[in-house]
């Protein structure tokens, strides 16, 4: 129990699982924690003078426990017995091995094969912000400095398991990550530049940071270097995967907020059984391409040759679909390599990896040899950096067994004549067995005892087994000694068998400890490829992508998108993709033409009753503008796309009860959001802005965003949902902005959605049939309409008033605007309100002059 202690003091905030014979135990609180989480027994001892709180589970079940800790938001220490048992060692030298975290993991068990595990930190400096990215178990590692905004962007689009932060700056974090992520808190000597710097520099073995860009951000290098200081504390120090950093260059990406990430349901849907863009679109084969799509769906490229490269391979495979196939089959053959040769370097690989990343490289040669041909230069350019290592994959064929074990300590790793001692052992065990038949033989020939037979236990060892037949009987030799009694027979050791069995098992611990020895050395070797299967990972989930975007556009007849620099987007019969993908079987999706341009339509206000599909007009027009940016093909007949930098959105009613905020709340922070990160090439998505308040309250800032947006020097390209009718007025005042709505036809109390955009507005919402098509009890939905009619009445009574007021005659359109405008009776008793000084005016004064107002109104209204 002292070990214990002096372990737990040095990992106050993890929970230690003490490796004690054959399990992994907990004491105290930990103990506590471990059994509501793993629903495990929690029991007391009696260690060291008091009770304790226990609980444990067998050392073999930790891959079974250890993610049940970390996926509950805990740190894990692991701490192992060093040395083997012994009888003169009563305790055992132990230490901690690892430490786990959240952003730490690097087996499968911890991981999700199609999505990256990152580490974050962050820290703040005057009027900036920084954070640097790290994935232990690929290696990629990059950082970026910028605008605290930027730095908040970056954190939800890379989204890590795990943020570091420095423990004076707490109150900064907590305000920019709104508690999203597991957080932990640093000292503030470990967020200097010079300590940063030097982590940095001794991690790559260079005298400077220049070559990688960097040295200019000093912010960005202190997140860097926190996160190489922390994996130091973790018992993390083996890093040769981790063999560059690079800068965010956020110019070269498609700018998606937070809100545009989760609006459009990218990586993850808004409902419990909705589909996420990222699932349509994934095609590919291996975990690595799986990721990389992950990276690609939130990264869209706004180089427009970048994209043209991503386009031309997709249309190879696309146009010679056998080329697909044969490629696709080639990548069932491809294991994680990423995380394989992270592994290596980490001292975590096991065997069995090391033969799938044999077995991944040997499907290169294949993959090269599809793309040889001129017709398929796009693909021939990427795969010709690939690189088969052929004398790899023969080391690593004849150092290791083509049946070896996942776990290395069973035996039977290293392959036959790789080492001649190794050999020589085994040989020796071969032989043994052989005289450990002779001694049976002999010692059947002695004893008469026919069924007489040889056993092992891990208690005594090798031991003579005799039937109850002849228990006690004079056919037992006096030298044997009898070690126990079963139930249908008894076992006994001799003098002879004991002298074979200290052969065997000393050959047997030898063999072991030399196939330890040997596979580390075969790990070292294979480390010195870490940078070339890397680079041949990045090519080979490259080729994933592609080929999955081609199989997703021959399946779902996509079109090849026109890309240009700037201008209109244009689209003809363009769909949705997640909603086409989960129609019914034999429905087909309506598809739709947008057109908006910054310099004619540039904003299209959509009107239309609700369920008629306004909302899914306005998503599916930027997935596919963020399709064709990823290089993907898109669900269109025909696209136009002007490349966009920045994409926007302001969807659906959401409250944060957390933080206080309210629906409306929230939709004017992400409304504000927009506004104030506008850009030339802006595309914005806005559905129902205002809706979240009172009626004039809504269409007084809605109408004002449609001017504002209008008015802005940059024009931004805009698709305006709304069931504001009153909105359809801007149309007629603004020169850009052009009306459409979501076509329905009328059948009785009944609407049938046609799903097409006309141009011009509605007037109609079909609110009470919506309810009646939700399942509202009928006795409500007769009710409304009656109360409905009523509204509708005073609303025209109440018209009419205003038309005799003010003495003008109004069309349709300024009636539902009336509330914007000053009739004569207001305008009157607002001059004379202005001349008041009620401070000096006595009741009398007061009333007679409510009186003089209530006269004048009077003669005004006749």
């Amino acid at each position: 129990m002292r070990q214990y202690f002096e372990m737990k003091a040095t990992h106050k905030d993890a929970i230690l699982l003490f490796r004690v014979g054959d399990f992994y135990e907990t004491f105290g609180e930990d103990a506590i924690v471990a059994s509501n989480v793993l629903g495990i027994v929690l029991t007391s001892r009696n260690n060291g003078g008091s009770n304790i709180e226990l609980a444990g589970f067998p050392h073999h079940s930790l891959d079974l426990y250890l993610p049940r800790l970390v996926k509950a938001g805990y740190r894990v220490a692991i701490c192992e017995q060093l040395e083997k048992p012994s009888r003169e060692k009563k305790i055992v030298k132990r230490g901690v091995t690892d430490v786990v975290t959240p952003g730490l993991g690097t087996s499968d068990t911890l991981l999700d094969h199609k999505e990256n595990n990152f580490i974050a930190s962050l820290f703040f400096g005057e009027g900036a912000a920084a954070c640097a990215f790290l994935d232990l178990s690929t290696g990629e590692f990059c950082l970026f400095e910028g605008a605290p905004h930027q730095v908040q962007k970056l954190l939800s689009t890379y989204n890590p398991k795990e943020l570091l932060y420095s423990k004076s700056q707490e109150e900064a974090q907590r305000r920019m990550t709104r508690e999203a992520y597991y957080t932990y808190g640093l000292d503030d000597w470990v967020f200097q530049y010079d300590y940063a710097r030097d982590q940095l520099t001794d991690l790559f073995k260079v005298s400077g940071l220049k070559g990688y860009g960097i040295d200019s951000c000093r912010l960005g290098v202190v997140t860097a270097g926190v996160i190489i200081h922390y994996l130091a504390s973790t018992e993390n120090r083996r890093l040769d995967h981790i063999t560059q950093v690079r800068r965010i260059q956020l110019e070269s990406y498609v700018w998606l907020d937070q809100f545009t990430i989760r609006n459009l349901e990218l990586l993850h849907s808004n409902h419990p059984s909705g589909i996420p863009l990222v699932e349509v679109l994934d095609r590919t084969i291996t975990a690595m391409g799986g990721r990389l799509l992950r990276k690609w769906v939130v990264l869209p490229l706004t180089d427009p040759e970048e994209i043209a490269i991503r386009h031309d391979a997709v249309e190879c495979l696309y146009s010679q679909e056998s080329k697909s196939i044969e490629l696709e089959e080639a990548l069932k053959g491809i294991s994680d390599l990423e995380r394989i040769i992270a592994r290596v370097a980490l001292a975590k690989v096991s065997p069995r990896e090391l033969l799938q990343l044999a077995d991944s490289l040997r499907a290169i040669p294949v993959i090269q040899e599809l793309f040889s041909e001129e017709d398929m230069s796009p693909l021939h350019r990427l795969s010709g950096g690939l690189e088969p290592l052929i004398e790899l994959v023969t080391y690593i064929n004849e150092s290791i067994d083509e049946e070896a074990p996942v776990n290395l300590l069973k035996g039977g790793v290293i392959a036959n004549g790789y080492d001649e001692d190794l050999d020589q052992l085994r040989s020796l065990i071969r032989d043994s067995k052989e005289h450990l038949q002779k001694v049976l033989d002999a010692a059947i020939e002695e004893t008469g005892i026919s069924n007489l037979k040889i056993g092992f236990n891990n208690v005594f060892g090798y031991y003579f087994e005799v039937t109850n037949r002849y228990k006690d009987h004079e056919l037992i030799p006096a030298s044997w000694v009898r070690k126990q009694t079963l139930t249908n027979s008894e076992r006994y050791i001799s003098e002879d068998l004991k002298k074979l069995e200290s052969a065997i098992l000393g050959a047997e611990e030898k063999i072991l400890a030399l196939e330890v020895k040997l596979f580390e050395r075969i790990v070292d070797h294979v480390g010195k490829y870490i940078p070339v299967v890397q680079k041949n990972a990045t090519i080979l989930s490259t080729l994933d992508c592609l080929n999955g975007f081609a199989k997703l556009a021959i399946k779902q007849d996509y079109s090849r998108p026109h890309m240009i620099q700037e201008g209109a987007i244009h689209i003809e019969e363009g769909r949705h993709p997640v909603i086409e993908a989960h129609l019914p079987l034999g429905e087909s999706y309506i598809p739709n033409d947008v057109t908006v341009d910054s310099d004619q339509d540039q904003i299209l206000l959509i009107t239309g009753p609700n369920m008629s599909g306004k909302s899914a007009i306005l998503r599916q027009t930027a997935l596919i503008c963020l399709m064709a940016q990823m290089g993907s093909f898109v669900p269109a007949k025909y696209a136009r796309i002007g490349i966009v930098d920045r994409v926007f959105t302001r969807v659906g009613a959401s409250d944060n009860i957390s933080t206080g905020e309210s629906t409306f709340m929230v939709e004017m922070i992400e409304t504000a959001s927009i506004l104030n990160n506008l850009s030339p090439r802006s595309l914005i998505l806005l559905d129902e802005i205002g809706r979240g308040t009172s009626t004039y309250d809504g269409i007084s800032i809605a109408w004002s965003i449609v001017e504002h947006l209008h008015e802005h020097d940059y024009r931004p390209k805009t698709l305006f949902a709304t069931h504001y009718h009153e909105l359809s007025q801007l149309e007629e005042k603004y020169d850009r902005i052009a009306n459409f709505n979501v076509a329905t036809k009328e059948h009785g109390d009944h609407i049938i959605f046609l799903r097409k955009l006309l141009p011009g507005s509605t007037n109609q919402s079909f609110g009470i049939q919506v309810a009646q098509m939700a399942g509202v009890p009928g006795s409500i939905i007769r009710r409304s309409r009656t109360i409905l009619r009523s509204l509708q009445q005073k609303s025209v009574e109440r018209d009419k008033t205003r038309e005799k007021l003010s003495g003008i005659g109004l069309n349709n359109g300024e009636r539902q605007l009336s509330f914007f405008t000053r009739d004569p009776v207001s305008k009157a008793i607002e001059e004379e309100l202005e001349h008041l000084d009620i401070n000096s005016m006595t009741p009398i004064e007061c009333m007679m002059k409510l009186q003089e107002l209530a006269l004048l109104v009077r003669e005004k209204a006749h």
